[in-house]
């Protein structure tokens, strides 16, 4: 049930009946709602945009084709063919994508890439049923235990992937690139405020850090906690893990490497629940369970498209926009590249406190309103 409050959730801001107002609205109000942000707020963005330009007797500037999909939270299994069937429909000299927040310190943003994606399900296998941790304990392998000994050899403190050769395929940063995230303004120090953590991992900064990969552990379930905990040594450990992935790494490779490592490590791998010949064969077991994935990619930020699009998006904020030479998120949109070999530029608009993949989902007002400036700015101005 959609409904608009005065501010944020964590504030304590109201519900306020935004129909009963006279006059504008206030643009700090935020209207909570599934997908308010993540991405109802683009497409209502562009239609608006559309309509005010009609409204106002302005015709756009450049053709425009428009692609909505909707399996981009699955992984976008058809997309490819997709695009491939309709490539001449669709052929086209620059893609602009809705997706995404903009920068933390609520300056309009673009950015010119995003990581691939590539996610991993491990299992790891200790005895057949849960075990009496004072009989037992101290003897029978505690696979919670060896879980949490696998992460910390897969990852360290501040990141930093450990596995041998994970980041020899990364294409570096070019000189334009470097200096892109050099401009963005610092927004760190709130950030911790805001989330309430006293450090980061690492010291290079948010957006350089998602520049490279990362092994993000989604979650660890194994045996029972509080009231639920019993005194026994669990039976198997889940870890279930997304790798993000940096232009020049491709998923299949990604995996060879981890599924090296993890051999070399010892592991017995398995690709389903062993039976007991292979359980008293082998001391540690793993079962692996790969997402299909994708890779990333970074589009030319030096290109007349790329720079015309830069511009027009300076005009309609009327201050330099923040630029990102990639997001740290990941969609599918190597894809359009591939295919059209063509620049590829996204356009957020969304603010970056949104709860996106989480409860109370929200979108600030403003950010809608400049959305629909800077959409109609591309449309009408877009030019190079």
């Amino acid at each position: 049930e959609p409904v608009m409050r005065s501010g944020t959730l964590e504030s304590g801001a109201p519900v306020v009946d935004w129909k009963a107002v006279k006059g504008p609205l206030d643009p700090e109000w935020r209207l909570f709602g599934r997908a308010a942000s993540d991405d109802k707020a683009s497409i209502v963005a562009f239609l608006a945009a559309f309509d005010a330009l009609k409204a106002s007797g302005r015709k756009p500037g450049v053709n425009i084709k428009v692609v909505w999909e909707g399996e981009e939270e699955a992984g976008s299994p058809h997309l490819a063919d997709v695009l491939t069937d309709n490539k001449a429909r669709l052929q086209s000299d620059l893609w602009l994508i809705g997706d995404a927040p903009v920068h933390p310190s609520r300056r309009q943003m673009l950015y010119f890439g995003a990581r691939g994606s590539l996610t991993l399900e491990l299992t790891v296998y200790g005895p057949l049923h849960p075990l009496h941790d004072g009989h037992y304990g101290n003897w029978a392998p505690n696979p919670a235990v060896m879980a949490a000994e696998l992460i910390a050899r897969m990852r360290d403190d501040d990141g930093r992937i450990l596995i041998p050769g994970f980041y020899d395929d990364v294409t570096p940063l070019t000189a334009a690139e470097k200096a892109a995230i050099a401009a963005l303004p610092p927004v760190e120090a709130d950030l911790k405020r805001q989330f309430g953590i006293g450090r980061s991992e690492g010291s290079e900064g948010l957006t350089a850090s998602t520049m490279r990969p990362a092994l993000n552990v989604r979650g660890i379930r194994s045996g029972q906690v509080g009231a639920e905990a019993t005194n026994a040594i669990p039976s198997e450990a889940t870890i279930s893990i997304d790798f993000r992935l940096a232009p020049g790494e491709r998923p299949q490779a990604v995996r060879r490497k981890v599924e090296a490592f993890l051999a070399q490590a010892g592991w017995t791998l398995a690709d389903k629940a062993p039976d007991l010949a292979t359980r008293l064969a082998h001391p540690r077991l793993v079962g692996l369970a790969w997402g299909d994935g994708y890779p990333a990619l970074r589009t030319d930020m030096t290109t007349p498209a790329a720079q015309a699009v830069v511009a027009a998006a300076d005009k309609a904020a009327g201050y330099p926009v923040a630029v990102l030479p990639m997001m740290g998120a990941s969609v599918p949109i190597y894809l359009m590249n591939d295919v059209f070999a063509v620049p590829v530029v996204g356009l957020p608009i969304v603010n970056h406190d949104n709860n996106q993949h989480a409860p109370n989902e929200n979108m600030r007002l403003r950010n809608l309103w400049d959305g629909i400036d800077t959409y109609a700015a591309m449309m009408a101005e877009l030019s190079w």
